[in-house]
């Protein structure tokens, strides 16, 4: 350390908070997929979709920052924050089976990301944009608030949409450049995003299939 240079730490990996968040949303998720399943109309349904959705959109992003400062290694499997190294779709592949999304959680991160996005979506569903970063970003300023998953030319990530309209999207990475770990980066920091000349990305909360199978239990057999 260079003397007089105070240096700023890192955020740091917290697993403990992990392990709580994915036990309670195990515990809410029972209770929300016991009112689906004894909903009498279809209204009732929608009515108890609408309120999961609002569950993981909360709560995916709360179980993303637990995993910051954790380190990036194009081999890592690391199974909590803290817990070792970590790879991009590990990331991915972790953060829903951790939210109770039943997948296969070492086959769905070894796939290109275009087939992670398939695994929860249908083809109809996702996007794909070959546009400049500075439109890019417009455009998913104004999409629909939700949860993103994001395939890059060689990454994949989360992008959080925020329902306030005046606050800008989060991606939220294991990130393989500076500072080599997972990190949240604002539209301006997101150099992966920025540079990549392929980007595929689509809403998991916006999808009512995505949620009611979340609710349900519902294997998510990973795409290839």
């Amino acid at each position: 350390m260079i003397p007089g240079i105070k240096v700023t730490p890192g955020p740091v990996p917290d697993a403990p908070r992990w392990n709580q968040l994915c036990k309670e949303l195990q515990a809410l998720r029972l209770v929300h997929a016991e009112r689906y399943r004894k909903a009498g109309t279809a209204a009732a349904k929608k009515a108890v979709i609408v309120d999961a959705r609002k569950l993981l959109e909360y709560n995916l992003p709360e179980l993303m920052l637990c995993w910051l400062g954790t380190p990036w290694d194009f081999n890592g499997t690391a199974k909590e924050p803290g817990g070792g190294k970590i790879a991009c779709g590990y990331f991915i592949s972790t953060i829903m089976e951790g939210a109770g999304f039943h997948v296969q959680r070492i086959s769905l991160a070894q796939q290109a990301s275009q087939n992670i996005l398939r695994t929860f979506l249908p083809e109809n569903e996702l996007q794909v944009r070959a546009s400049a970063y500075k439109t890019y970003r417009e455009e998913i300023s104004r999409n629909r608030p939700g949860i993103y998953i994001v395939g890059l030319d060689t990454h994949v990530g989360f992008i959080v949409v925020p329902e306030n309209k005046g606050h800008d999207f989060r991606f939220i990475h294991a990130s393989g450049s500076q500072p080599w770990c997972v990190v949240q980066e604002d539209a301006d920091q997101a150099k992966a995003l920025q540079i990549s000349k392929y980007r595929v990305h689509g809403n998991i909360t916006a999808s009512d299939a995505v949620i009611r199978a979340w609710l349900e239990g519902t294997k998510f057999p990973t795409h290839r």
